[in-house]
């Protein structure tokens, strides 16, 4: 907002320069993004009388003047305006002026051979804003010849362009920023309280109406007669032109005012032109939403084309305004106005910016709304605007309707508690001369009653503070106290330590095992992937959002796996092959007793790893189960984690005979498959994609142990070893993982490894059953093994096979 110092030394005392000024406001919180100072923008200027104009004898455009500044000589001036003219004032530059606006120097020169000693300005050459061509000609009221004429163009000024921080509504006024200057400084405030305004009688045609009282708790509507449309006076267009606004006339130039002022956006209505639009003498006044498709021509002249979420101002519901963002062409205030129906309302900042946001269109107003208005002034600056308006436009008020559902007055305020304590515990010690002390006492009660808070001590260094209204928004627990506090007392007023020890920072257990998953799974050739957490609605348990931005992405993932299938698929439609990927990410769930989330780890698989494929013809070479599975296995080995595959049907989206559990000391680690061949056709995916999803808690409890973390030295045998193969037909439903155990125990003490190397099923092997071969390796560290030592031991493992699984030893 900008901020003109003329108009703020009226509201309150300053005593600092505008620099000072400045930088206590930016410390306190307040940015002053730019100083402007005016005062150099005229300097040299002076008032003149034009005694004489001549056309020029060599220029048909340009004119010869006399002019008198007050001085011994008159000047001989060469001007090219066309509403220059003999006995009038104007702002003359003389010679060595430099005006920077236009960056240029007044100096003695010869205008198609006619000299001319200095420039009669216009406004635009002064720096100020006008839609006027031509010279600036002043009203000849008690002008000195020769006088600055920078009083008299409001360029005795400086500007400050000041920036609020969003949660300080109150200080997008005049009134707002003196009151914080007068708690920083200390000086005396001097805000000006309109009289209430009298009604003569209160008759009229006037009804309000509001439908929607949570949109709009407020709604004043003032009935003013025998309106003098003229320009306002010089010192209100000066104000409005300090603050980038243009005047228009003297009803509208209220209403800006006011805004400015007070924060409160007004809105005055050609009343005459409201009855045309209602098709009637009575008028009603509503307050209600667009319907969809309804249109409305805003003041900008554009036609906006409205939705459900706009709120309207309505005349015998037909939209005249779009409440609280800009008014309707249809109804505005024009020359030939005489009666005007003033609108002051309160509206809901939320529904103001949906309404804003939803036309593409924001103005002063909606921007004070949607940070939220004082609700306790609203009369009063309602009072302010309807006394100008008797005194500049000549209105008599005729009739005032109110609508009021704002909450009893007494609530409009809250006292919160504050503890001294709490407030140097939190702020910390503070620098003084000789040494660092703490906040007493006086310090935060002198701090507070500037700020306009009531205190009243509950005991010796605890207070309850009562917040004025203007502030019910922005302070509303202790901890806004203890900021109000620290900023008013000033922040650089505060010790700057250190902790005394830094504490060298390291990576918790968890982050070092996600780490190295990362680093195994990348190793392996797999690239780590992030999808969004939000997807499509329509899938049993998930949890869905109130407020999605987009119907695609409007609920919860419940697993991992249809986002990896859904990016491999478009990998491929981009014609990037195949995608070999993992993604660590949270799902979510809907249960009985509430909603659920947990921490996954998931990947696919299917694509050719090798570099090359100069060796196959330039074909893809098909990821079998088994090369994915250990991929897997690799990852679990170098974790140093046993890892059980068991038979699983229970996902419709993978293979029912290639799909796996995967357990860990009895707990369930998650799934491993094939993608069904059903949705592999429906997503145009190669013949064998595998994907699986694990629990990344069960992963990490399953690691956070100490044999698995530390590493235990190992030393080779320098001895040979000794093997032995054993083949046996076995039933299918038999697993091998099944039967690994039952060796390995058989063997406990000489086996040193087992592996399975062939596997047969058909022509001489039982129905139901199948051929397997192991080989076991069998190997001591202190000596040579014999096969006395190593017979027994084997045919123990092969009793326990014929016991355990009853099957048939082929060797």
């Amino acid at each position: 907002m900008r901020i003109s110092l003329n108009w703020l030394r009226e509201l309150v005392e300053i005593k600092l320069s505008p620099e000072e000024l400045a930088e206590t406001l930016t410390i306190a919180g307040f940015e002053v993004e730019d100083i402007e100072d005016r005062r150099t923008w005229a300097n040299g200027v002076v008032v003149g009388k034009v005694l004489e104009r001549q056309p020029h004898p060599n220029a048909d455009k340009l004119s010869v003047c006399t002019v008198d500044i007050g001085a011994e000589e008159t000047l001989n001036i060469v001007c090219g305006a066309a509403n220059v003219r003999a006995d009038i004032y104007v702002p003359v530059a003389t010679t060595g002026t430099y005006l920077p606006n236009i960056d240029l120097k007044i100096k003695p020169a010869k205008l198609r051979g006619v000299p001319s000693n200095g420039m009669i300005c216009s406004l635009k050459e002064l720096g100020l804003p006008t839609d006027l061509d031509g010279i600036h000609i002043f009203t000849p009221e008690n002008l000195t010849l020769g006088s600055d004429v920078r009083p008299l163009l409001g360029l005795d000024d400086v500007i400050l362009d000041v920036t609020a921080t969003a949660n300080r509504a109150d200080a997008l006024s005049m009134v707002g920023i003196a009151r914080e200057v007068a708690a920083l400084t200390g000086g005396k405030l001097s805000i000006p309280q309109p009289e209430n305004v009298t009604i003569a009688q209160n008759t009229g045609n006037l009804t309000v109406k509001i439908r929607e009282t949570q949109a709009c708790p407020a709604y004043i509507g003032t009935v003013i007669e025998q309106i003098k449309i003229a320009p306002s006076p010089e010192w209100l267009q000066q104000r409005l032109r300090s603050a980038g606004v243009r005047p228009i006339n003297n009803v509208v130039d209220i209403t800006n005012y006011v805004l400015l002022e007070r924060g409160q956006p007004l809105h005055a209505f050609d009343k005459e032109r409201l009855q045309s639009v209602a098709g009637g003498e009575n008028l009603t006044v509503g307050v209600r939403f667009a319907d969809a498709g309804e249109t409305l021509k805003t003041l900008d002249g554009q036609t906006r084309n409205l939705s459900t979420q706009n709120l309207l101002i309505t005349a015998n519901n037909k939209a005249v305004a779009l409440a609280g963002v800009m008014g309707g062409e249809e109804t505005e205030v024009h020359e030939g106005t005489q009666s005007l129906v003033l609108e002051a309302a309160l509206f809901d900042s939320v529904t103001i910016r949906r309404s804003s946001r939803s036309v593409g269109l924001r103005s002063e107003a909606s921007g004070r709304y949607e940070r939220g208005v004082n609700r306790a002034e609203l009369e009063i600056a309602n009072n302010r605007a309807l006394s100008l308006i008797s005194e500049l436009a000549s209105g008599v008020i005729r009739q005032q309707e109110i609508s009021d559902t704002r909450p009893d007055p007494s609530t409009w305020s809250h006292s919160i508690s504050l503890r001294l304590d709490r407030v140097n515990e939190v702020l910390g010690p503070i620098e003084s001369e000789e040494e660092t002390g703490e906040l007493e006492v006086d310090d935060v009660e002198k701090i507070l009653t500037a700020l306009g808070c009531e205190l009243v001590k509950d005991e010796e260094c605890t207070w309850k503070v009562k917040v004025p209204p203007y502030r019910y928004r922005d302070l509303e627990r202790e901890i806004d106290l203890i900021e109000e506090i620290a900023r008013l007392y000033g922040y650089d007023k505060f010790c700057d330590t250190l902790p005394d020890k830094a504490e060298a920072g390291y990576l918790s257990l968890d982050q070092e095992l996600l780490r190295k998953i990362r680093s195994y799974l990348r190793a392996e050739g797999l690239t780590e992937l992030i999808h969004y957490s939000l997807v499509k609605p329509g899938e049993d348990q998930q949890i869905v959002l109130s407020n999605p931005l987009f119907a695609e992405y409007s609920a919860l993932r419940t697993d991992l796996i249809a986002g990896l299938i859904d990016a491999c698929q478009y990998n491929i439609e981009q014609g990037n092959g195949v995608l070999n990927g993992f993604e660590i990410g949270r799902i979510f769930w809907r249960e009985e007793e509430g909603l659920d989330e947990a921490e996954m780890l998931a990947g696919i698989m299917g694509g050719d790893s090798t570099l090359g494929k100069w060796s196959s013809g330039g074909r893809e070479q098909t990821l079998t189960w088994f090369e994915a599975k250990g991929i897997l296995e690799s990852v679990f080995r170098q974790l140093n984690l046993s890892v059980e595959f068991q038979p699983e049907n229970r996902d419709s989206r993978l293979h029912p005979g290639r799909t796996a559990s995967l357990w860990v000391r009895g707990i369930r680690l998650g799934t491993f498959g094939q993608v069904h061949p059903q949705l592999r056709r429906e997503k145009s995916l190669p013949e064998a994609v595998y994907v699986f999803q694990l629990s990344l808690d069960a992963l990490l409890n399953a690691l956070d142990d100490d044999e698995l973390l530390v590493p235990k030295f190992q030393p080779f045998s320098t001895y040979p070893a000794s093997d032995r193969d054993i083949a046996f037909f076995s039933p299918v439903k038999v697993t091998v993982s099944e039967i690994e155990k039952v060796i390995t125990k058989a063997g406990k003490g000489l086996l040193d490894s087992v592996e399975l190397f062939d596997e047969y099923r058909g022509e001489n092997v039982p129905p139901g059953q199948r051929s397997l071969a192991f080989r076991l390796i069998y190997r001591s560290s202190d000596r040579t093994l014999t096969e006395a030592e190593v017979e027994p031991v084997h045919n123990k493992v092969r009793e326990a096979l014929v016991e355990k699984f009853g099957v048939s030893l082929r060797s």
